[in-house]
């Protein structure tokens, strides 16, 4: 298992009336110096990851740039409950950041692919499933699957890499009935996103959903939603054009940067500084996907 850098306590910026309670690789959380109030200070940071390393230095105005998408997401998906709450959010991180309700999480990341790459492809190729998903014969990487699969992955504690898991498994890790009802909220919310997705020239590949429960239980959708960070979006007519993967499957994330870190380091000791170029392409296709959602 590889090191996982994290940043520290040190990173976390000074908010009046919130207390800092957690940073984790892109984002930090704040508690209300009010022990009256529930709710938590979710500020999205310019910081960028990849294979597990926060990298040097962040991507200019990513923090906002995911915020403003993850809440526009959330207005399109408003029918399903989610964790945003009421009230301002403090002037030194208005952009960036999203007042949310304290939820009790569940170990449960909820990934939904509607199309074969990544790591499915990869698993696909050695024995023709996807997260143990037997799958048609003849597939090509980035091919459209004939359903979307629920794919869900344990949520392992912090520095350690999560996990994926059956359908069986979150049974064990959350009931029967909470299992079925993450797996049938994820696939409807992902059919939705990516029918507005394709509205917008978009294929929505994949993406993976997180819930919390509040209030006597009732699922919430939670965290970000739909972002460049959280989900792949490839233009859909590159994809129908292209003749190669890397054509077909040009992403509006950070994948410039994971492509920079595989062709120019060993994955051993401390990742190297990203050059300004890479830096700004990277910012330019998180605008890009926000200018062509209309976010």
């Amino acid at each position: 298992m590889g090191r996982v850098s994290t940043p520290s306590d040190s990173n976390a910026q000074t908010i009046p009336g919130w207390r800092h309670i957690y940073s984790g690789k892109v984002r930090d959380l704040y508690a209300s110096d009010d022990a009256a109030d529930t709710r938590i200070l979710v500020v999205a940071s310019d910081r960028v990851s990849a294979f597990d390393f926060v990298l040097s230095p962040g991507i200019p105005h990513k923090g906002a740039l995911l915020t403003r998408l993850s809440r526009w997401w959330f207005s399109q998906l408003s029918d399903v409950p989610n964790h945003l709450a009421d009230g301002e959010t403090p002037a030194s991180v208005a952009d960036r950041a999203m007042l949310a309700q304290s939820l009790e999480m569940l170990p449960v990341e909820c990934v939904v692919r509607g199309y074969i790459t990544g790591s499915g492809w990869a698993e696909y190729t050695e024995s023709g499933t996807v997260c143990g998903i037997p799958l048609p014969e003849g597939l090509q990487n980035g091919d459209r699957l004939p359903e979307p699969l629920f794919t869900p992955a344990y949520k392992a504690p912090m520095g350690e890499h999560d996990e994926n898991i059956t359908f069986e498994q979150t049974v064990e890790l959350v009931g029967a009935e909470r299992a079925a009802e993450l797996r049938d909220v994820s696939i409807a919310l992902y059919a939705r996103a990516a029918a507005i997705a394709e509205e917008k020239g978009l294929i929505l590949a994949d993406t993976k959903f997180e819930f919390g429960t509040y209030a006597e239980g009732i699922l919430h959708l939670a965290d970000e939603v739909l972002t460049s960070d959280s989900s792949r979006y490839w233009d859909a007519e590159a994809w129908r054009t292209g003749t190669t993967p890397k054509e077909r499957m040009a992403s509006f994330d950070k994948q410039i940067v994971r492509d920079w870190l595989a062709a120019n380091w060993d994955k051993q000791g401390e990742p190297p500084v990203l050059p300004e170029d890479i830096v700004e392409r990277t910012a330019d296709r998180y605008r890009e996907l926000i200018e062509r959602l209309g976010a």
